[in-house]
């Protein structure tokens, strides 16, 4: 069995590999940013996978996860996926208070509590981000969505998925009605990656370049 660190860099792996757009590996940098910590610290921990045969890790590629390693990931993704939903679904939680109740309950319950939870949910595939869960052979159907960076304006579209943003950052966007399943007219992109005039509601909105990369649409 892995440990809870282990587990948890697995998942930043894993979730890191998602978000990467070029050929090679993940960086330590990157995952020494998304957890907080110095880069001789993540090298350890790296090590200590390796030596598991959880990743694979290469100078000047990156590190990548193995079969192993993914089905580890995968496995706490949907742990963590199933709790957020059940917070919003029957506990009353708000879609930007579940994420770190779900980090800490993941690492508690076992796969027949999850599965059981999953059940009583009605076999859900989204999490209340809009982010698929796993099935229970660690399989993940990706949707056909781009971001909303990447809509050439004007556009209508649906958003879909909201991808790992803070706490914060999702008040915000609950604010303004940018939510899963919300309808987003997108009028002008400024240049440079600067921001998006958007329409949600029949109100007009300015959105970070940034965060319009973390929002998916249909």
């Amino acid at each position: 069995m892995a440990s809870k660190a282990l587990e948890d860099y697995l998942k930043i792996i894993y979730k890191l590999e998602e978000e990467n757009e070029s050929d090679k590996g993940v960086s330590t940098s990157a995952i020494a940013e998304r957890l907080a910590i110095s880069q001789a610290s993540v090298s350890n921990m790296l090590k200590k996978l390796a030596d598991k045969k959880m990743i694979q890790y290469e100078p000047y590629y990156g590190v990548s996860l193995t079969a192993k390693g993914r089905k580890v990931a995968l496995n706490m993704i949907r742990r963590h996926r199933i709790l957020e939903l059940f917070l919003v679904e029957r506990l009353g939680y708000q879609w930007d208070e579940v994420d770190e109740e779900a980090e800490i309950l993941e690492h508690a319950v076992s796969d027949k509590l999850a599965n059981r939870m999953w059940e009583e949910l009605g076999q859900p595939t989204q999490d209340p981000h809009g982010s698929p869960i796993p099935n229970e052979k660690g399989e993940m159907v990706q949707p056909k969505m781009a971001s909303l960076a990447e809509i050439e304006a004007p556009a209508k579209a649906k958003v879909v998925r909201i991808q790992n943003r803070s706490p914060e950052e999702l008040r915000y966007l609950f604010s303004i009605g940018l939510v899963k399943d919300a309808g987003v007219i997108i009028h002008q992109k400024a240049p440079f990656e600067g921001p998006l005039s958007i329409e949600i509601n029949g109100e007009q909105h300015a959105l970070d370049y940034r965060l319009a990369q973390s929002i998916f649409v249909a």
